[in-house]
């Protein structure tokens, strides 16, 4: 049996995997190859595939940062399987592997809700990019530990 989340930098070539990554993030052939490569190049950074089944139907790439933040760099579900809780899932599976004690996300309108739903405080950075609002969705682990 494959695992729900398996290490898929390795597979940076296949179709499925350079799909998921450009559904989250502006489609700009540029800016998709720049991540490609980065994942190729940087170890800090980590990509996982969830998978149901044989079927990759998600990916999540992220990199520890000092203070055992967990900052999440791209998040994607195929089209026809979202909405069935497998982000929910991708972030749970991720905080139990991990151990972080804040996760963050920078993200656009279309994914706040996502964030917000599943218990990220988001606040507004404004129009980083022209036409754009962008978000940074913060969850403390531990919160009595912030005190």
């Amino acid at each position: 049996m494959i695992p729900l989340l398996k290490d898929i930098k390795g597979e940076l070539d296949q179709p499925e995997v350079t799909e998921l990554l450009e559904a989250s993030m502006f489609p700009d052939p540029d800016i998709v190859r720049m991540a490609l490569d980065a994942y190729r190049n940087d170890p800090a950074l980590e990509l996982l595939g969830y998978y149901e089944g044989e079927e990759l139907v998600g990916a999540i790439g992220f990199r520890m940062k000092t203070g055992n933040v967990l900052e999440i760099r791209h998040m994607a579900v195929s089209p026809e399987k979202r909405g069935h809780g497998h982000g929910r899932l991708m972030v749970l599976e991720t905080l139990a592997r991990k151990n972080p004690a804040e996760l963050v996300a920078e993200t656009d309108e279309e994914a706040v809700e996502f964030y917000r739903n599943i218990g990220f405080v988001v606040e507004s950075l404004g129009e980083l990019y022209p036409g754009v609002e962008r978000f940074r969705c913060r969850y403390i682990v531990n919160p009595e530990a912030e005190d």
